[in-house]
């Protein structure tokens, strides 16, 4: 298993709540078989521009207004439903055979949600 963290300012707000911002810190894990000359589960270039291109735009905005699914209403901007958000996405962006394992996201240094597979 493989991980890459990286950090991100953000604010969101709840219903009936006023808006509040967070440092989030993002885990992005992935696995799959080593490369047979590269010994690695994947490049960690592609890896590094992968997380980047997905959490990178989310730096210094409101989630709730960045996110289609939290501006619609669909979803509150959780930490739970911000790692299923980023998961999502890294699954699809994977070269084959690449999988994700574990994208974490926390608000801070007691609280942090998973979502895994």
């Amino acid at each position: 298993m493989l991980t890459r963290a990286v950090s991100f300012h953000a604010r969101h707000r709840y219903p009936d709540a006023p808006a509040h911002g967070h440092l989030y810190r993002v885990e992005v894990s992935v696995t799959g078989p080593l490369g047979t000359d590269t010994q690695m589960i994947i490049d960690l270039g592609m890896f590094d521009v992968i997380v980047a291109e997905i959490v990178g735009p989310l730096d210094g905005t409101v989630l709730n207004d960045a996110i289609p699914d939290f501006a619609n209403g669909a979803e509150l901007p959780t930490c739970e439903a911000l790692a299923r958000w980023i998961r999502g996405r890294v699954a699809v962006a994977l070269p084959d055979g690449v999988r994700t394992h574990r994208v974490r996201v926390a608000e801070d240094d007691t609280l942090w949600a998973d979502c895994l597979g």
